[in-house]
Formats: structure tokens, sequence, C-alpha cells
């Protein structure tokens, strides 16, 4: 078999030769790129021949699908898998598999990064200490005994909602379904737009799919307590970014902790929160940990591991 993996996963030489080492102990050809493709027609020839192919977040669409003429499976070193064309492998056969789970804590810990960082103007104290200024106009507020809205309570807003439970917050939570496990720690399950004007910050953790694109709209914005919080560590085009950017502006809201975009970063200077008061913007950074991308490559790995000697595990198709 020829595997491709197409992209750097962010794991030391090291760690990735020894990954590869037993990939060709297996008698498996294993080849790996340094650096990410310039545009699909680069993916597509790196993609020719290969039995396997593994992917991080580049985007993988229908022509890469088909490039190969021999594809049998895609190992997607992500949680997410709306970047992949999956219509495209059903249609061809392809099976696919996921790194759910790699990094429930990384994002986790970023949400309440950018909670803290909101709550105690962290951003606009390091800058006024560099000017020889002081507190005035900084005085923060505490998380506890807030009300903290999550949205999703999958392995990630479970994760989050255990944090938020030590820090002495109060939770409620929307989901798809009602976890009774999280009701027992105390969390109550409400509607979306209940949970929108009874938070003081809400944070989202949907994956992006036909349902979700566009949740958090205009009208729900519009529903958030005045002076609330909204993290969005999950995808960009699940908010109106257009919607939040004014609810900053005019001062509804008090701040956004943003670390995804509609597009993935470098976005563009004249997107609506780049110039939006009280917007703290990371660079979709909360997947990436040592430890979370460590962890990714062991579980992307034994996917290929499973794969190879018949058994498709984190089956997404």
């Amino acid at each position: 078999m020829k595997i491709v993996l197409v992209e750097p996963l962010g794991i030391s030489s090291e760690l990735l030769e020894k990954y590869a080492g037993e990939i060709r102990g297996l008698g498996h050809e294993f080849v790996s790129y340094a650096a990410r493709p310039a545009d699909t027609a680069e993916l597509c020839a790196r993609v020719e021949g290969a039995d396997a192919v593994m992917v991080a977040n580049l985007p993988f669409p229908k022509e890469a699908v088909g490039a190969s003429g021999n594809l049998k499976y895609i190992d997607i070193a992500f949680t997410g898998v709306d970047h992949v064309d999956i219509a495209a492998c059903k249609e061809r056969g392809v099976s696919v598999s996921n790194a759910s789970g790699y990094s429930d804590v990384a994002v986790a810990e970023l949400a309440f990064g950018l909670m803290l960082g909101l709550s105690r103007n962290i951003v606009p104290c390091n800058q006024v200490v560099r000017r020889a200024g002081t507190k005035d106009g900084l005085v923060g507020t505490e998380l506890f005994g807030k009300t903290l809205g999550v949205v999703g309570t999958g392995k990630i807003g479970a994760t989050v909602i255990r944090i938020a439970l030590a820090f002495g917050m109060k939770v409620i939570a929307h989901s798809r379904t009602v976890k009774p496990e999280l009701e027992t720690l105390g969390v109550r399950f409400t509607s979306l737009p209940e949970l929108m004007e009874e938070s003081d910050i809400v944070t989202l953790h949907v994956p992006q799919n036909t349902s979700t694109s566009g949740m958090i709209s205009r009208e729900l914005i519009g529903r958030m307590k005045p002076g609330a919080i909204l993290i969005n560590t999950a995808r960009g085009p699940i908010v109106d970014s257009n919607a939040l950017a004014e609810a900053l502006e005019s001062g509804r809201l008090r701040g956004a902790g943003i670390d995804v975009f509609e597009t993935e970063p470098p976005i563009p200077e004249d997107h609506p929160l780049v110039k939006a008061p009280n917007a703290l913007l990371t660079p979709h950074v909360a997947f990436a940990t040592v430890e979370a991308l460590e962890r990714r490559a062991e579980i992307v790995f034994g996917n290929l591991k499973a794969w190879l000697a018949g058994t498709v595990q984190n089956s997404v198709c």
C-alpha cells in the first residue's frame, strides 16, 4: 500500500520517523511532506497513486478525492471533517476516520483563556503597563458565580463544563440530546434562545454542518444579556460575524473571544471582527498544544494501522 501524509502534523521529525518506520516495517510505502501544498493542483499531484491519505485541516475537495484513482482510505488528523468532501468519499467508497478527542483539553483550556482574558482585561492591562499606565478603567469581573451557557455537550463541551464547575460557575447547556451524567453535576439543559438570554458568557462547541451554520444568528445575538461575552472555538460559520461586530461596536456586548473564522487564517484585514472593540482574536490555535498534537499523531497512526489490518476505527464514513 502507498500511504501519503499530504501536510505536516506539527510533531517532531523524530516522532514522525518513528511512526513512519512502523508503517514501512509492515511492508508499506510511506511518503510525507514538510509543507502544505500551494494549491489544489499540487495537492492532487501528492495524492496520485495513494491507497491511503493522511490530512489534518487542509481543505480536501472532490478533485483530491478522485486524484489517486486508487484511494481507499482518508485518515483525518482533526476532529471536524467539514473540510473534506465526505459526499465524494461516500460516492467512491472511500472509508474515512477522524481523530476525535485529541484536543478536548486544549480547546477547553483556550476557551477559558479567552474568558479570563476578556473578564480580567488581560490584553489591555499588558498594554497599559508598557505605557506607564495604571489599572484605571480596567477593573475586571470574576468568573465565580457567573452563568456559563455551553452550546454543544460533546467531549469538548463536557470538558468545558467540568472546568467551569471548578471555577464555581453556574452552567446551563443546549445540545441535541440531554446528558444525564451532566445533569447529575448540576447542569440544566435548556433551549438555545433561553440559554442566550440567561448566560453571562456563551461558549460554542458544536461541529459545522447544515444545522449549525448560521446557528448564532443576528436574532440570537440580540437576545444576549447586555454586557455578555461570546466565545467561539468551534467553527467560524456558526456565528454571524457582522451581527457580532455590530453588537461589540454598540457596546451592548462586553466582548468576544474568537479562534475560528469563515476561512482559515490569515483572515482579510476588512473582516468585521478585526476592528471590533473588545474582540480577542486567535488564529485557530485552540487545538494546537504540544500534548494535543502528539496525541493526535498517536490516534491517526493508530487509525492507519487498524485500517491496514482490516478495521476502520473512529469511522466517519
